[in-house]
């Protein structure tokens, strides 16, 4: 840019006030010219922040519906290595089907191969394949073979599902006409007595109302499918008598859900979870487009436990309250902040979830740009798992237990939680691996509470694999029509879900129970009738 020098003044004084005012406008706009750097590489900066985060949410949701959901570390496994490996993973999983014995020969040992036995509980039938008698005798001199020994081999049958018509006969008698008899007024007609049944003025049996129950809540089939299931045997029962069987069923088995309730609460320690249920009218009738939740409280008492499921329409804070009300003793959740009051109350030790955090991670790892970081949180978590599952195989007494896991765990929290506290001023919060470290450091004084007992553990798997079933079968029947629909379905799915966790064949647990809880008629015979208490032995529901 030229300047006309003609236009200048001659003195100097003028000139250095024209110099200093070009300056300071210089100064200005170069200034300004900063500023708006700033503010827009600011704004690169959120804008590219916020690119990574729908990225890694993208690729969160895309690995969702089209990636494996195991959890589990395969070092193998680097992404699409096995994409194409179907036909060799099926055929792993027919390993069901053959078991492995180690046979010891003087050089090396080696593995001989074999179809897994039937198992002996199965009623068998024997099919005897004989030689002819002409065949029997021996062609040189006429004398019978003997018999040097048998083949056998065996096959599973099945027979499907059979029904039939239980036909109550009860005799009667009438007077036989004496004097006597007619004197003393004794009634002229005597009936034989029959059994209470759990469902009077009903076709259904306890056989068949366990049958219909489990195939609806243990094996996720809707009513409607077993409708049409009945109707290729011949039989017309409605999926609305169906329904009607479950919810007079649900009504007549809530003594026995108070005092399921009772176990839980006077266990040592609990977990707890919840999901999702939609219920498609609410208690006026009227649609509701809402979510309901399902609660689920598993209580462990030794070998023991007790399910229960709790419907509600409301996931906050005042449904753990309520079921948790008069409880005392470790609470076991994951970090979602309906627990944190309850977790708070006197007498209750909130303990948090491993599992959960490592999900952050394990997601981390799959889309974040900072995988490596995810990875070294996840090789903490694993050799904290290391442990666990070394010293609960060791066969230690509980103080032993204890004391070895605090001695061989501590330093190693106390390193990882260094880690996170560092990697969280290094990492954006909203990234997924920031997710992931705070989620962890909010949760530390909860996660670390189960080093203090031997029978708590880092995570709260049991509750999610109780929970899982109700998941499942959402998927088929899909919604709830009302809420006593949903909350009979809680008592059903609390019963078969607790016989499950005890050993107990579901049907033969509740065709058991049907038939005996008519007969129930005090506290203490209900309670022998729980799914912790009914003896496999005595009732041959093995």
């Amino acid at each position: 840019m030229s300047i006309n020098t003609s236009e200048l003044p001659d003195d100097v004084e003028s000139l250095k006030d024209i110099i200093n005012e070009r300056y300071l406008q210089y100064k200005t706009e170069l200034d300004e010219q900063r500023y708006k750097y700033s503010d827009l590489e600011e704004k690169y900066n959120e804008k590219y922040q916020e690119l990574l985060i729908l990225e890694e949410k993208f690729l969160v949701l895309q690995k969702k519906f089209f990636g494996k959901s195991s959890e589990k570390f395969d070092p193998k496994d680097d992404g699409q290595k096995y994409l194409f490996n179907e036909a060799e993973d099926g055929a792993a999983q027919e390993e069901s089907e053959v078991i492995e014995e180690e046979i010891t020969v003087k050089e090396h040992s080696r593995k001989k191969t074999g179809k897994k036995p039937l198992p002996d509980n199965l009623p068998r039938e024997e099919i005897v394949y004989d030689l002819s008698e002409k065949e029997k005798k021996c062609e040189c001199c006429g004398k019978y073979l003997p018999e040097i020994g048998r083949e056998v081999s065996e096959e599973l049958d099945i027979i499907p599902a059979q029904i039939k018509v239980n036909r109550h006969i009860r005799l009667k008698y009438g007077s036989c006409g004496c004097e006597e008899s007619f004197q003393q007024e004794k009634p002229e007609v005597k009936t034989a007595k029959m059994p209470e049944r759990f469902l009077p003025y009903s076709i259904v049996s306890p056989g068949l109302l366990a049958y219909v129950l489990v195939c609806k809540f243990c094996d996720a089939l809707p009513f409607y499918r077993m409708e049409k299931i009945f109707e290729r045997i011949g039989v017309d029962i409605s999926r609305q008598t169906m329904c009607n069987w479950m919810m007079n069923a649900a009504n007549k088995l809530q003594q026995l859900r108070e005092l399921m309730l009772r176990f839980v609460l006077s266990s040592p320690f609990i977990q707890m979870d919840e999901t999702i249920l939609q219920v498609l009218r609410d208690e006026n009738g009227n649609i509701d487009a809402s979510n309901s939740y399902m609660w689920l409280t598993l209580g462990n008492n030794g070998n023991k436990k007790m399910i229960l499921f709790h419907y509600s329409p409301t996931r906050g804070k005042i449904v753990p309250l309520e079921i948790l009300k008069s409880y005392k003793g470790y609470l076991q959740t994951d970090g979602y902040g309906g627990y944190t009051e309850i977790g708070k109350s006197n007498g209750i030790i909130h303990v948090g979830c491993w599992a959960h955090a490592r999900r952050y991670f394990t997601e981390a790892a799959g889309v974040s740009k900072n995988a490596n970081s995810a990875n070294e949180a996840l090789s903490y978590i694993r050799e904290l798992y290391g442990i666990e599952k070394s010293l609960r195989n060791s066969n230690l007494s509980d103080e032993e237990f204890v004391k070895k896991r605090k001695e061989k765990v501590i330093s190693l929290l106390e390193k990882f939680r260094n880690w996170l506290i560092k990697k969280q001023i290094q990492v954006p919060p909203k990234t997924k691996i920031g997710e992931a470290v705070s989620y962890t450091l909010s949760e530390w004084e909860k996660l670390i509470c189960y080093l203090d007992a031997p029978f708590l553990t880092p995570d709260n798997n049991a509750a999610e694999n109780a929970i899982r079933p109700f998941v499942i079968g959402r998927k088929n029947w899909l919604f709830s029509n009302t809420p006593n629909g949903a909350a009979a379905s809680a008592t059903i799915y609390s019963l078969i879900e607790s016989a499950k966790a005890n050993g107990l064949e579901p049907y033969r647990y509740l065709r058991y129970l049907f038939t005996k809880l008519p007969e129930a008629k005090t506290e203490y015979e209900l309670g022998k009738l729980l799914p912790t208490e009914v003896e496999k032995i005595d009732t041959g529901l093995v």
